[in-house]
C-alpha cells in the first residue's frame, strides 16, 4: 500500500545530531579494529619538539602504511607483527665509534643517523645524531631501512648541533 503524500509542512525535520550520533556509533567499532602497536614512551617524550616531529611524520613510510602507536611521541608503520617504529625523546647519543651516516632526501635535507644492527635479532636501529630531542627508529630484520630517509623532514624539526664528521 503506497504511503499518502504529506504536505511539506508535515515532513519531519532532519535531526543533524541524531545523524551524527548514528555515524559515530558505526565508526567507533571500526576504529577499534584499526591496527595498534604498544610502544614505551622515551624518557624525554614530553619535549615539545617531539610533538612537532610526530605530527610531521608521513602516513606512509616507503610502502608501509602508518598504524596507531600507543605511547606519547611515537609512530609506527607496517603491521603490529612487523612494524617500523619511531620514538622521539630517546637519550641523545654522545660521541661514538658506531657507524654514523649523513642521509640526504630528494630535497637535499640531510640528517645524521647512527646505524646499529641489534645483536641477536637482525633489527636495525637508527638514532639521530647531533639533535635534541633525539629520535630512534627501529627497522625489523627483512624490512628495508631505506625508508628512514622519508623521516628527514620530520626529524629536522629538532635543530642539529653536531655532525657525524
Amino acid at each position: 500500500m503506497p504511503l499518502p503524500d504529506r504536505p511539506s509542512s508535515q515532513v519531519p525535520a532532519r535531526r543533524p545530531l541524531a545523524a551524527l550520533l548514528a555515524a559515530a556509533a558505526v565508526a567507533a567499532p571500526l576504529a577499534a579494529c584499526a591496527p595498534s602497536i604498544s610502544l614505551a614512551a622515551a624518557p624525554y617524550a614530553t619535549d615539545p619538539l617531539c610533538a612537532s616531529i610526530v605530527l610531521a611524520v608521513p602516513d606512509r613510510l616507503g610502502n608501509l602504511d602508518r598504524i596507531t602507536a600507543s605511547a606519547q611521541a611515537t609512530a609506527a608503520w607496517g603491521t603490529t607483527a612487523q612494524a617500523v617504529t619511531l620514538r622521539c625523546g630517546v637519550e641523545p647519543p654522545g660521541p661514538t665509534t658506531e657507524q654514523c651516516q649523513a642521509i640526504a632526501d630528494v630535497t637535499g635535507a640531510s640528517v645524521d643517523w647512527i646505524v646499529v644492527e641489534e645483536p641477536g635479532t637482525g633489527d636495525w636501529v637508527f638514532t639521530t645524531y647531533g639533535r635534541t630531542p633525539a629520535v630512534e627508529v627501529r627497522v625489523p630484520a627483512g624490512t628495508s631501512g631505506a625508508a628512514v630517509v622519508d623521516l628527514n623532514r620530520a626529524v629536522s624539526a629538532a635543530p642539529q648541533t653536531r655532525h657525524c664528521y
